[in-house]
């Protein structure tokens, strides 16, 4: 008997089942990769029970910019509105800043989300002095964020629909679009930037192509012309006394009522928590995303 032959022998029987094991074990692995045809498996890479794929990150978060009222109930309505907007969008990091008047205030709300991006739209009808400084500037304190600023909800035929909806809900009927007496007039915030003014006069254009043809004066609440009863006047003296005010301000305050008082007949609410409204907010939120990367902080500062 040679010396490898006696090895064998005295190989102790739990050893000899552990080679058999590693046999079997390493066979099955290797049939694994062989397919009822004949042909090899491309071996893929074994995956740890503990490693997990990495997650996707987090999108910017909505910053909704309102103007702020001292009314309570501007508050409450964007609270709602903002509430909409979570629902169409789940997972969304939706948050509010204010300007003026009403807490948080835009700068604090930048300074409580973490360090990643965001995007600022404001709840604006028009482009202003509001978009272009009250905004960069407040992009300008949160360095530890990427942020992008969207443009304002206005233009837009979705604010249309909702003007439109909000006039039927206050009385306006089909009769009164073929009036000849018939008129509305656009109430909106007013600013003394001439791109406000001709948002707010292509809003009024749509909303007239909205109610077919009826004529749709543009008037504002303060810092630039006409005013609501001036609008009102006008229109009067031309045979227009079948009018309406289109509240053209996203929620309650100061200036819709204002405006409405002065309505000789009907005047629709402020456009609110419409549907509309909340569709919008996300349509210039991912516009913005849409758009080339964020100017340096440097030039948003000045912007």
């Amino acid at each position: 008997m040679t010396e490898s032959a006696a090895h064998r022998e005295s190989l102790p029987l739990d050893s000899t089942a552990q080679l058999l094991t590693r046999i079997t074990t390493q066979l099955g692995t290797q049939l694994r990769h062989v397919s009822l045809n004949g042909t090899r498996r491309p071996m893929t890479p074994p995956t740890h029970p503990l490693t997990h794929p990495p997650r996707p990150p987090s999108p910017p978060a909505l910053v909704a910019v309102a103007h702020g009222s001292r009314d309570p109930m501007a508050l409450r309505t964007v609270t709602t509105l903002l509430e909409r907007v979570r629902e169409l969008r789940p997972g969304l990091d939706v948050r509010l800043g204010h300007i003026e008047l009403n807490e948080p205030l835009l700068p604090d709300t930048l300074a409580d989300i973490g360090p990643g991006a965001a995007v600022l739209v404001p709840l604006l009808l028009s482009r202003g002095y509001h978009v272009k400084q009250d905004l960069p500037q407040a992009a300008a304190t949160a360095p530890h964020l990427r942020i992008r600023i969207a443009t304002p909800l206005g233009p837009h035929p979705l604010l249309v629909e909702a003007l439109y909806a909000r006039l039927t809900e206050a009385g306006w009927r089909t009769s009164d679009a073929t009036h000849r007496g018939s008129a509305v007039v656009l109430a909106a915030a007013g600013s003394r930037d001439p791109q406000s003014a001709a948002d707010t006069r292509r809003t009024a254009a749509m909303l007239s192509e909205r109610l077919g043809g009826v004529p749709v004066v543009p008037a504002y609440a303060s810092a630039a012309s006409p005013t609501v009863p001036e609008a009102l006047r006008a229109l009067a003296a031309r045979g227009r006394h079948r009018t309406a005010v289109a509240s053209y301000f996203t929620a309650p305050g100061r200036f819709a009522a204002q405006s409405a008082a002065a309505a000789p007949r009907i005047a629709s609410a402020p456009l609110g928590t419409h549907p509309a409204l909340a569709r919008l907010l996300l349509l210039r939120y991912d516009q913005a995303l849409a758009t080339r990367s964020p100017a340096p902080r440097r030039q948003l500062a000045s912007a």
